[in-house]
């Protein structure tokens, strides 16, 4: 029996010590790295929709949504007057264009300059045409955007209403 003694095989390098350790399970740390990525992302969700500027495109909506047939009459009167807005992107001006006939009536109107992405940016004047029926308004310095031309005038006891939109370019 003496002869049958072995020696147990123990590592004689650094090289065989590190091939003997066993790899790590990296399962758990992919589960919290996904879970820790969704909250992350939920949070920032969360974040996002609570600071987004939610505006309605018009405070009094439902109001104007109940004269809308009143509007819809009042373009079918304006289409057989023949007046018009037109666009002059060179000079950056629009041009409004009244019948002259209504001129001699009862007049009064306004002109509602409407940015549907931006409520601050609205702007209104007063309509108030040559003699020749026209009014010409710069706008050469309005954002770049769509923008919604809107005139309604009263004359001689009927409602008008015009509407264009317009395309500023960017400077």
């Amino acid at each position: 029996m003496a002869g049958s003694f072995k020696p147990s095989k123990r590592p004689s390098s650094a090289r065989e010590i590190k091939i003997m350790k066993t790899t790590r399970n990296l399962w758990p740390l992919g589960i919290f790295t996904a879970f820790g990525l969704f909250f992350a992302g939920m949070a920032s969700v969360v974040v996002i929709a609570a600071t987004h500027r939610d505006h309605l495109v018009n405070a009094n909506y439902y109001e104007q949504e109940l004269k809308f047939q009143g509007q819809i009459d009042s373009a079918a009167r304006t289409q057989k007057s023949g007046a018009t807005i037109a666009w002059d992107a060179g000079s950056g001006s629009i041009i409004i264009a009244l019948p002259a006939a209504q001129l001699a009536q009862k007049f009064s109107g306004t002109i509602e300059l409407y940015r549907p992405s931006e409520p601050r940016l609205d702007r209104e004047f007063q309509l108030e045409p040559k003699a020749d029926g026209t009014q010409t308004l710069d706008v050469s310095k309005l954002a770049s955007g769509l923008w919604l031309v809107r005139a309604k005038w009263n004359a001689g006891g009927g409602k008008f209403f015009l509407e264009q939109k317009i395309t500023v370019a960017g400077k």
